[in-house]
C-alpha cells in the first residue's frame, strides 16, 4: 500500500496513523493512494502509532507492520472504503485501487518502529517474484515472434529466412537466457536460505543479488518485449492479437518494488551493511564456476572465461577507486548494479556451457553473452561519466531550454 508522498520514500511518506485499542489491537486512519490486489483477504501494511495526545515519531523509526483482514466476520470491508480503481497503463486484470483506511482493526506484527526492518523479507519476496515475472514475459513473447517467423511470408519468403530477422530473434534469446539463469540461480539462493541449509556466503549473495536480479531483469523485459512486439510489423500494434498487453504488462516492472535507481542505491546499501561481504561473496561464487575451466581445452570457454575474468578485475578496481572518491559510487550506482547482472549472468552462462551435457549452442550463447560490455561501469568512468564536471554537464544537459511553468 503506497501513500501520496510514498512510493519508494517510506519513511516521509507514511502518514496513516495507528491507536492502540483497550483489547491490544489497533485501528488505522488514512490514506492509500495506491493499493494492488485490492480484493485480497489479507494485506500487510505499515503505520505510525500514536500516543494519548496523537504524537508519534517522524522518520523510519516511527513506522511499524501491522497485519490487516480486509473483510471482518460478517464479510464487510474492515472500516476501508474503496475510492476509486486506479485507470493504469497495464496489469489491468490486478485490480488497484485508492483506499481509505476509516478505523481498520489491524494487529501489530513487527517491533514498534521496526516495520521497515520488519518488512524487508517480504520485499526479498516480493522482489523475486517480480524477476519471475519478467523472465516469464521475454520467454514468452521471444516464443510467439520464434513461431510467427516460421508463418509469416514477406519478400517471397518466410521471414525465418531473413538473416536480419533471425539475428534479431537470436539476440533476443540470448538476453532471455542469460535472464532466466539468474532468476533461477536467485530462487535457489532463497530456497536453501529459507530451508536453513545457506552458508553464511549464500545470505549475503541473496541479499546482493536480489535487487540486482530485480532491477536488471525489469529492464530487459520492457526491452524484449518491446523487440518482440516489432517483430510482428503493424500486427505486434494491434491489441485484438492479445500482444500489446505483454509490453504494457512488462512497463510496470521496472516500477513495482522499487525502481531501478533504487534499487541500484540498495545494492550499495548492501554492500556497505555487509561491511564490503556481500561483494566478497559475489566474486567468491563467480570464481568457484570459473576454477573448473582453468584447464579447458575449448578456445571459446577460454576466452569467456578471460572476459569474466576481466569484468571482476574492474568491477574490483572501480569499487577500489570509490573508497578513494566518496561522490563516485552513489552516481555510478546504475551502471555498477548492470556489471554485476551482466557479469554474473556471464558465468553463469558459461558454467551451463562447460556442463558434460551441454550443447554446442550453449557455448555461442556464452560467448555472445561476453561480447557485450560485460562492466559498464568502468567504461564510463573512463569516459568522466561520474566526475563533478560530467554530472554538471548531465544537469546543464536536462535543463537548457527549460522555462518553469507559472501555473
Amino acid at each position: 500500500m503506497t501513500e501520496k508522498r510514498g512510493g519508494s520514500d517510506v519513511a516521509d511518506g507514511t502518514e496513516t496513523v495507528a491507536v492502540k485499542q483497550t483489547d491490544g489491537s489497533f485501528k488505522l486512519y488514512g490514506f492509500k493512494w495506491f493499493s494492488s490486489a485490492t480484493d485480497s483477504d489479507i494485506a500487510l501494511t505499515l503505520a505510525r502509532i500514536v500516543d494519548k495526545d496523537g504524537n508519534y515519531t517522524q522518520g523510519t523509526k516511527g513506522i511499524s507492520l501491522f497485519y490487516v483482514e480486509t473483510r471482518n466476520k460478517y464479510d464487510q470491508l474492515n472500516g476501508i472504503q474503496i475510492q476509486k480503481l486506479k485507470n493504469k497503463l497495464g496489469t489491468r486484470q490486478l485490480p488497484t485501487a485508492e483506499l481509505l483506511l476509516d478505523g481498520t482493526v489491524a494487529q501489530l506484527v513487527s517491533d514498534e518502529g521496526r516495520g521497515v526492518a520488519a518488512i524487508s523479507s517480504m520485499l526479498t519476496v516480493t522482489r523475486i517474484h517480480n524477476a519471475i515475472s519478467s523472465a516469464g514475459a521475454m520467454r514468452r513473447v521471444v516464443h510467439l515472434a520464434r513461431d510467427y517467423s516460421q508463418k509469416r511470408h514477406a519478400f517471397g519468403k518466410l521471414i525465418a529466412s531473413h538473416p536480419l530477422h533471425m539475428q534479431t530473434l537470436s539476440r533476443m534469446e540470448v538476453e532471455t537466457r542469460g535472464n532466466l539463469l539468474l532468476v533461477l540461480r536467485l530462487c535457489h539462493l532463497l530456497g536453501i536460505e529459507e530451508c536453513g541449509d545457506a552458508t553464511e556466503q549464500d545470505k549475503l549473495l541473496l541479499r546482493l543479488l536480489t535487487p540486482v536480479a530485480k532491477l536488471y531483469t525489469a529492464k530487459q523485459a520492457i526491452s524484449i518485449a518491446s523487440e518482440g512486439l516489432e517483430s510482428f510489423g503493424g500486427q505486434g500494434y494491434i491489441e485484438d492479437t492479445g500482444l500489446p498487453v505483454i509490453l504494457r504488462d512488462a512497463q510496470v516492472l521496472s516500477i513495482w518494488e522499487g525502481t531501478t535507481n533504487i534499487l541500484s542505491l540498495d545494492v550499495l546499501r548492501s554492500i556497505a551493511k555487509t561491511s564490503g561481504g556481500s561483494l566478497t561473496s559475489f566474486f567468491s561464487d563467480i570464481q568457484s564456476r570459473l576454477i573448473p575451466l582453468v584447464t579447458s581445452s575449448d578456445l571459446d570457454i577460454r576466452w569467456c572465461y578471460e572476459q569474466i575474468n576481466k569484468a571482476c578485475r574492474e568491477i574490483s578496481s572501480f569499487v577500489d577507486l570509490s573508497n578513494k572518491h566518496q561522490s563516485l559510487m552513489p552516481v555510478a550506482a546504475r551502471d555498477f548494479a548492470n556489471s554485476l547482472a551482466r557479469t554474473y549472468i556471464a558465468s553463469l552462462l558459461l558454467e551451463h556451457a562447460s556442463w558434460d551435457k551441454a550443447k554446442e549452442l550453449d557455448i555461442a550463447v556464452a560467448r555472445r553473452w561476453c561480447e557485450q560490455c560485460l562492466c559498464p561501469v568502468a567504461a564510463n568512468s573512463v569516459s568522466g561519466a561520474y566526475t563533478p564536471e560530467g554530472l554538471h554537464k548531465d544537469t546543464q544537459i536536462v535543463m537548457d531550454g527549460y522555462n518553469q511553468s507559472k501555473v
